[in-house]
């Protein structure tokens, strides 16, 4: 227990309340709250992630199904039922079903009737995407098409490209492909995923939460090279691993609304941020956190790994924490304070990086 107390807490729904309540009456079967949410979402980015985590929670049950009959018309309905088909097609091909080819094919059948009956939705491509890190063989011919730039792979670029178009640097879109590359290297090196990730972050806007890509391709390096028992290791305060979390840090979170920005990225660029030796950076990002973590990047960086559980991760966690937020308190000279805090953007990195 850290002296002050503080014990973070894991939700899916972080500062969004709306989505909090939603989520509380899905676990008891009841729709009306989600259709509400959604009813009243402006943005894309505030769409794509909300029914993406109504989705995680509705694969369990027959609620958007309901939703349907009772409301046939709706095309927020529409969307999500494509959202639960292929969240139910992961989890069974990540258990090896017998009936993945099944579900899969009618994910599929759902995500084109759900691109049909919402044309401007990025989400339906989106999850055409998410199928896709399944062709992990690239049977099919759209999940193998010729990459914008040389040093990238064949993949589902048309996909990507149809959800760019409705939502330019939509974030799950890209990260979708990212998981796609991880699906395809069958274990092969990392060049490509990190040759992607820096391709992203080279051309995304600043304000753009793609800044942080190269941050979870950092974690996997980290990961697949050095395993989980050299937990404090040199990797983080390599020049590329330290740019790259300063380029996190300026060219997004500078620009954001923690309350609006992913967890998952928040809490990857704290812990980049923290192994960088940037300590009153990184200060900044958990007082932007909150209550909230997420057990990834953190567990990663525990002895036991993932296997040991979220009470590993989130000793991590509060070590960082406790340590960055008392250099913020006490900021003296040295590797946490920027010698170098200039404005300007570092050039975009080559694709090939």
């Amino acid at each position: 227990m850290p002296e002050d107390g503080f014990r973070p807490v894991y939700h899916p729904a972080g500062y969004d309340n709306g989505l909090r309540i939603a989520l509380q009456d899905l676990r008891t079967g009841r729709w009306v709250a989600m259709r509400n949410l959604l009813a009243e979402t402006a943005d894309w980015a505030s769409w794509t992630r909300r029914t993406q985590v109504l989705a995680t929670a509705a694969a369990g049950s027959n609620v958007v199904r309901t939703w349907q009959v009772e409301e046939p018309d709706s095309t927020a309905a529409l969307v999500m039922r494509a959202r639960v088909a292929v969240e139910r097609t992961v989890r069974a091909h990540r258990e090896g079903h017998r009936h993945t080819r099944e579900l899969r094919q009618e994910a599929w059948e759902a995500c084109h009737a759900a691109a049909r009956g919402a044309p401007a939705d990025p989400v339906p491509w989106i999850c055409l995407l998410a199928l896709a890190q399944l062709d992990h063989r690239q049977h099919l011919a759209e999940h193998r098409l010729r990459p914008p730039e040389p040093m990238l792979f064949p993949g589902p670029w048309g996909l990507l490209g149809e959800a760019h178009r409705r939502d330019p640097f939509n974030r799950e879109a890209y990260h979708r492909m990212l998981q796609f590359v991880y699906a395809r290297r069958d274990g092969g090196p990392l060049a490509e995923a990190v040759n992607y990730a820096q391709w992203v972050a080279s051309c995304a806007p600043v304000g753009s939460a793609l800044q942080a890509m190269p941050l979870y391709v950092h974690v996997e390096r980290f990961r697949e090279g050095h395993g989980y028992k050299r937990a404090l290791d040199l990797h983080w305060t390599t020049e590329e691993a330290v740019r790259d979390a300063r380029r996190a840090l300026r060219d997004w979170f500078d620009h954001a609304d923690p309350a609006a920005s992913s967890l998952l990225d928040l809490n990857h660029l704290a812990h980049a941020l923290w192994g960088a030796l940037r300590f009153a950076d990184a200060a900044r990002v958990f007082a932007a956190l909150g209550p909230y973590f997420t057990p990834a990047p953190w567990a990663h960086r525990h002895p036991d790994g993932p296997d040991g559980g979220p009470e590993r991760a989130e000793e991590v966690f509060l070590r960082a924490r406790g340590r960055c937020l008392a250099a913020a308190r006490d900021p003296g000279p040295g590797p946490g304070r920027d010698p170098d805090p200039g404005r300007g953007r570092d050039p975009g990195p080559a694709p090939h990086g």
